[in-house]
């Protein structure tokens, strides 16, 4: 494919010099380069010991960690390492980051490290400590009454304390599991439960004997600090670990925190990730019962847990697979598909209500996997309504619910006609309702925009 420069098309291969593009630019060292001693002043006026030393050379490496653990006063290690190191032609030379070693370099890189070798190099393993037993048995989870209110960030704490009291979950919490509800988890399995572990990991030194590869870590934490650790996630499934992130109070449904916390970009970060799950319930039944599996799933795993108590809408029976979504509500003779998620289910319910009392019928879908998503569910749905389907959601329009309804009928060259319901603009501090409104998406807009898929 061609470029334009100054609104002239340029054909494909055209040299850069003659597409009037500057080629690009080698990397730099930094203003001090490796001047160890000019890091060493600067460490050391502000009261902390320096200790340089030889970035390859183990047995300083080894020296200098010593004397920092003995330091009375902070010490940081200089290491001066050299990139490409054992590689003559290429050891500390400039232009050669990110760029692929010739074939025949990198033979020799191999000749000059050592020859091709088959080793294992394994770390040193924790010392004592073992798990603690825990109960057999099947996991009995919570079971909610219709109808009742309960909030499914509360939904998600308990049945976790059941799930953990039966299995190897570690549960991993900042100063805020009184509003992540991790309080059932500490009195019910407090050995595997890390308060502020970035602030107290020394506290915990002895406790982290018993952390193996085969625990299963959940991490729970407010939706707007998940945003904050995005890279760390990222890589978390570059690495291929294993981990469960449950993210409280999240979209405008959160009202006078403002939209600092409202993480509304959470869900397309989220399902982003490479074979992430991303899982968004509507009430706790819907709760409790993804987190058995997620307990079981590999890798990076999410669920959105909403603030507010919002009524109990599936019997104690209901099962809740990921990749599945619910047809709430429905009939033969269904005009519209009314599809949400979360707190913005409840919106679907109450706009359907209010299309029935003018003679339009609408089928609700809860979409409580959003990746995977129940696509076959999504077109049958969209074959029954003659393709007329509103998407509903507490988040922002990109790589949200309704990029993943699109995507979904594209894939399955559905024709479907969407309206979508996002969070438009960039919300204030208020109550719930009121923001809501102010963000579109309460039931009657919903029916508004049902509506509006009928007369077109």
């Amino acid at each position: 494919m061609g470029g334009i420069r100054q609104g002239r098309l340029l054909p494909a291969g055209q040299p850069d010099r003659d597409r009037g593009l500057e080629p690009p630019r080698p990397a730099r060292p930094t203003e001090l380069g490796w001047d160890l001693d000019a890091y060493a002043r600067r460490v050391e006026a502000f009261g902390c010991r320096a200790i340089p030393i030889d970035g390859h050379d183990l047995g300083e490496i080894d020296k200098a960690r010593t004397q920092a653990a003995g330091a009375d006063r902070p010490t940081v290690i200089l290491a001066r390492p050299r990139k490409g190191r054992a590689l003559s032609e290429a050891e500390d030379r400039e232009g050669w980051h990110g760029r692929p070693l010739p074939a025949e370099m990198a033979e020799q890189a191999i000749v000059e490290l050592g020859g091709a070798r088959h080793l294992t190099v394994r770390g040193p393993l924790p010392e004592g400590g073992s798990l603690r037993a825990r109960p057999s048995g099947e996991v009995t989870l919570p079971r909610y009454e219709l109808g009742a209110k309960v909030a499914t960030r509360k939904a998600f704490g308990e049945s976790l304390a059941v799930v953990g009291a039966r299995s190897d979950v570690v549960a991993l919490v900042g100063e805020v599991d009184n509003f992540t509800h991790g309080g059932g988890f500490r009195q019910g399995v407090s050995r595997a439960l890390f308060r502020d572990v970035h602030r107290r990991a020394a506290a915990h030194r002895g406790r982290r004997r018993h952390v193996r590869a085969r625990l299963r870590p959940v991490r729970r934490h407010l939706c707007g600090v998940f945003t904050r650790a995005c890279d760390f996630i990222r890589m978390s499934a570059i690495s291929a670990a294993n981990i469960r992130l449950c993210g409280s109070h999240a979209g405008v449904e959160i009202g006078a925190d403002g939209p600092s916390q409202m993480a509304l970009e959470d869900l397309a970060m989220m399902r982003a990730v490479h074979g992430s799950t991303v899982l968004y319930p509507s009430d706790v039944t819907s709760t409790a019962y993804p987190v058995r599996e997620m307990a079981e799933r590999s890798g990076v795993v999410y669920m959105r847990t909403t603030r507010g108590a919002y009524p109990v809408l599936y019997g104690l029976d209901e099962t809740f697979p990921v990749g599945g979504a619910k047809v709430v509500r429905s009939s033969p003779d269904d005009q519209v598909t009314l599809a949400g998620a979360g707190v913005t289910l409840h919106h679907c319910l109450a706009a359907a209500g209010q299309l029935g009392q003018d003679g339009i019928r609408a089928r609700v879908l809860d979409l409580y996997s959003v990746k995977p998503i129940d696509m076959q569910t999504l077109v049958a749905a969209a074959n029954a309504t003659r393709s007329r389907v509103v998407v509903i959601e507490d988040h922002y329009p990109a790589g949200g619910i309704g990029s993943a309804v699109l995507e979904a009928l594209s894939d399955a060259d559905h024709p479907a006609r969407i309206a979508q319901l996002p969070v438009q603009g960039l919300p204030g501090s208020g109550t719930s309702a009121e923001l809501m409104v102010a963000a579109g998406t309460p039931a009657a807009r919903v029916a508004q925009a049902a509506r509006e898929l009928l007369d077109a």
